[in-house]
């Protein structure tokens, strides 16, 4: 591999998954092995995933709650804290069953305990199968403003099996959508228009769709792993889709947002906001509003929501030199990064979005 490429763990699918978990449990024999698991996923994927492990490990289980206000720094200091009561060291392994929450606390934790152990990641939400558990970001949210806190670092391998999504009800399933949406956008019109077809009641494609998604994520982070350049693309919708997810913490609005909804909404937005700072053309536009639209709830944003979520974007963790940073659509299919957007052509945007 040549030394401007990073590492990206391996990926195993269905049955392969836990032949290879299995495989390198043997081969490393951990001291103690933590699964973190939150409310949901204790009760619906835990006894599956212990169901097919053939070999018993005495797995030591550490809940955390579900919902994004729990991606915290006091649900970390409660799993540090476990994790010393059940004497886990430097020679321990977790694993992270669970979707974007606890594969990124779980990720985060593990590489802050005893300054990092070895961890895997097993998502268990579409959003983490697509994205979350990917990519080496792993964090929590801070004083109700989006990631602030976290780490760079790779889980030794990430396992993929799409029977933990017969658990998911549709929104969730439609949030691990906006992100494969944005994988096209950025990237690969094909992909765009074959997503079309995907939804909750038909996933017949969705193996081949969530493969191509991976592709083209851990194409750019290979390159760029630590976010200098291109990794930037895969921002896309994030910088006013996090500002709208921080705006409705802070403001207990929306009806508790999923990621995937924010930024299918930051996707409508910047998608305006390409067109007037570089000609995406009209059609282009309109056929991500109308896309985005069928398959996702419309927010109503008063004009000193808008305000507050304009406010917000001095949070950004793209912003250089107080400026605010865009990724932003040429075309279907392809991105440009790093262009500043004035305030007024932001306001449009939420109009654009609205009518």
């Amino acid at each position: 591999m040549s030394s401007n490429k990073t590492y990206i763990p391996p990926i195993y699918f269905g049955d392969s998954a836990y032949y290879q978990l299995e495989k390198y449990l043997n081969y490393k024999n951990f001291s103690k092995i933590a699964i973190i698991v939150d409310n949901n996923t204790k009760t619906l994927c835990l006894p599956f995933f212990k169901k097919n492990i053939k070999k018993v490990h005495d797995f030591i289980v550490i809940e955390t709650k579900s919902g994004e206000k729990y991606k915290s720094i006091k649900s970390s200091i409660n799993i540090w804290k476990n994790l010393i009561k059940y004497e886990l060291d430097r020679k321990s392994l977790i694993i992270n069953l669970g979707g974007g929450l606890i594969t990124d606390i779980g990720a985060f934790v593990a590489s802050t305990f005893k300054r990092g152990i070895e961890f895997i990641n097993i998502p268990t939400t579409l959003l983490g199968m697509v994205d979350a558990a990917h990519g080496g970001k792993n964090g929590i949210d801070f004083d109700n403003l989006k990631n602030m806190i976290g780490t760079n670092n790779f889980p030794k391998m990430i396992l993929i099996d799409y029977k933990f999504l017969n658990t998911l009800p549709e929104n969730e399933f439609k949030s691990g959508m906006a992100e494969m949406f944005k994988h096209g956008l950025i990237s690969d019109k094909t992909h765009w228009n074959e997503l079309k077809s995907l939804s909750y009641q038909n996933q017949a494609n969705l193996p081949k769709l969530v493969k191509k998604s991976l592709e083209i994520k851990n194409s750019i982070v290979r390159i760029d792993p630590f976010e200098k350049n291109l990794r930037k693309y895969l921002n896309f919708g994030h910088t006013l889709g996090h500002a709208i997810e921080t705006f409705a913490l802070k403001q207990n609005r929306f009806n508790k947002i999923l990621h995937g909804e924010a930024i299918a909404v930051g996707m409508i937005l910047e998608a305006y906001i390409s067109s007037k700072k570089l000609k995406l053309p009209k059609k282009d536009v309109i056929e991500i509003k109308s896309t985005l639209r069928k398959n996702y709830s419309i927010l109503d944003f008063k004009r000193k929501d808008i305000k507050k979520i304009i406010s917000l974007l001095i949070h950004d963790k793209k912003n250089k030199n107080g400026i605010v940073k865009f990724a932003l659509l040429n075309k279907i299919g392809s991105c440009s990064i790093d262009l500043g957007v004035e305030e007024k052509i932001i306001h449009e945007a939420f109009i654009f979005y609205a009518t």
